[in-house]
């Protein structure tokens, strides 16, 4: 798969928009006993600053993502999720499909923004998001974070990407479905 950043927005080379649903780098995360607190307590201390959208932009969070209609700000009858933002270096695995993916809970790929009534955006989520066959050639079951087991979309999907993993943390706002569900009933796209 060949991607590109076209105004903002990451496209594939043929044109359509490509929204990542989205997921993480670098080391594996294993959690014991701790049922993985200590982790979110990483994730949050390590994406505290990124509150700031501009913050988050000079760290390397440059890429709004759209789904493949050009929909910047997913949602769906469970709720919403928000605008993403990719940090492309941080999934490289998208690019080059030979790469082997890992997952840290301090460097997420996609930062997620809820919109307020005002227009600004609000940070409210992470998400960790990997290709499904770069992960499964090169790690013995799906990715974890968080003691908990990424969820798998099939290719097809209304992103343009072959099937992936990926993880939402809902750290910065309450899911009242779950921390770690995709979609969250308080937020809504205008």
């Amino acid at each position: 798969m060949r991607l590109q950043v076209r105004g903002g927005r990451l496209r594939r080379a043929g044109g359509l928009a490509v929204a990542l649903l989205f997921v993480p780098i670098l080391a594996v995360v294993t959690l014991g006993a701790s049922g993985g607190q200590s982790s979110l307590s990483a994730a949050r201390d390590a994406t505290a600053g990124f509150h700031d959208l501009g913050a988050a932009n000079a760290a390397g969070y440059s890429v709004r993502v759209a789904d493949l209609a050009g929909i910047t700000c997913i949602a769906s009858a469970d709720g919403g999720m928000g605008v993403h933002y990719l940090n492309p270096a941080l999934a490289p695995e998208l690019f080059d499909p030979s790469v082997v993916p890992t997952i840290n809970a301090e460097t997420p790929e996609l930062l997620v923004y809820r919109p307020g009534s005002n227009g600004k955006l609000n940070l409210v989520a992470l998400e960790y998001l990997t290709i499904k066959s770069s992960w499964d050639a090169s790690h013995a079951a799906p990715p974890s974070l968080f003691g908990h087991r990424f969820d798998s979309t099939p290719a097809g999907n209304r992103y343009g990407l072959p099937a992936f993993y990926s993880l939402h943390a809902w750290i910065w706002a309450h899911n009242p479905t779950d921390i770690f569900a995709p979609y969250n009933p308080k937020v809504t796209c205008p």
